[in-house]
């Protein structure tokens, strides 16, 4: 534990939610209005801040009142301080059995991956409800709306969150054996170029990559474009065209022979998929226990 806090230097602590909406505001009316209160008790809260710091925190130009300087400074102080209080408080109720646990991911990542794996957590963890969300197009993890996030990152996250990779971006082909057979007996990468390719189109660059780093100029005689791996799966599934997999989404199919690897070559991306949650939940119990079940034994599953 950190060092005793001298609790005689702290404002008036129920005074910030005054000074903070009239700040923000510039009008103790239209604070008093947002926080359901009298003006003349917003304008009290406001003495009391005034009166402890011995400086004015406003002054009036012409209809409007305007944080001084030292208002100005404070106000950067006392927003940060209101929006941990209540992050904290967030993650507490957050926590309550009651509550799902809150997962954010993506439709190929939720179902090719994550889902086949959910029953046995459940089984294992019978106190926990999951809420599972996914995205077709953000990338990015949403910790308002999230508790834990299993997304892809080309970096590591700030040190606000909890970052446990899981396991490589790697672009490679897969296509239906049929499709396969049209290619000949050895193929190279610069055959696939005579196939329908399947372009998913947020990410249109795959393609281009994938095949710059073959040494080969990507000039695609038949393409499709669709918004998500999980469509670009299902047309190479049954024989429409080659989809390039950026993750372990197919290996149940490339392991009963449903779908097979056209050809060998691969592009590592920069980054990874992983799991993701801010650092200070990492520890609650329901969150602890999704990271490690889906990290102790259970990726190859």
């Amino acid at each position: 534990m950190s060092g005793k806090i001298d609790l005689r230097k702290l404002p008036p602590l129920n005074a910030l939610k005054g000074f903070e909406a009239t700040t923000r505001r510039q009008s103790v009316r239209e604070a008093a209005e947002e926080l359901c209160l009298t003006h003349p008790a917003v304008s009290y809260q406001i003495q009391l801040l005034e009166e402890d710091f011995g400086v004015a925190l406003f002054t009036r130009e012409g209809r409007n009142i305007v944080p001084t300087p030292e208002g100005r400074v404070f106000y950067g102080y006392a927003r940060r301080a209101l929006e941990l209080l209540i992050q904290g408080a967030e993650t507490i109720r957050s926590v309550r059995l009651e509550r799902p646990l809150r997962v954010q991911t993506y439709v190929t990542a939720s179902l090719r991956w994550l889902s086949p794996r959910m029953p046995a957590f459940l089984a294992a963890h019978p106190g926990i409800k999951l809420l599972l969300s996914t995205c077709a197009v953000d990338w990015e993890f949403d910790d308002s709306l999230a508790d834990v996030g299993l997304v892809y990152r080309d970096s590591e996250p700030g040190t606000e969150y909890c970052w446990v990779p899981l396991f490589d971006y790697r672009l490679y082909p897969v296509c239906s054996p049929a499709l396969r057979a049209k290619l000949g007996e050895r193929p190279e990468p610069k055959d696939l170029l005579a196939l329908p390719l399947v372009v998913i189109y947020s990410e249109a660059r795959q393609w281009d990559l994938w095949f710059e780093a073959a040494g080969v100029a990507y000039q695609p005689r038949s393409q499709l474009a669709v918004d998500t791996l999980a469509l670009a799966l299902e047309f190479a599934l049954n024989g429409s065209g080659v989809a390039l997999v950026n993750g372990p989404f197919v290996d149940a199919e490339l392991a009963c022979g449903r779908l097979v690897r056209p050809v060998a070559h691969q592009v590592r991306c920069p980054g990874s998929w992983g799991l993701i949650c801010r650092r200070e939940v990492r520890d609650m119990p329901r969150v602890c226990a999704f990271i490690d079940f889906l990290t102790a034994g259970h990726l190859s599953a």
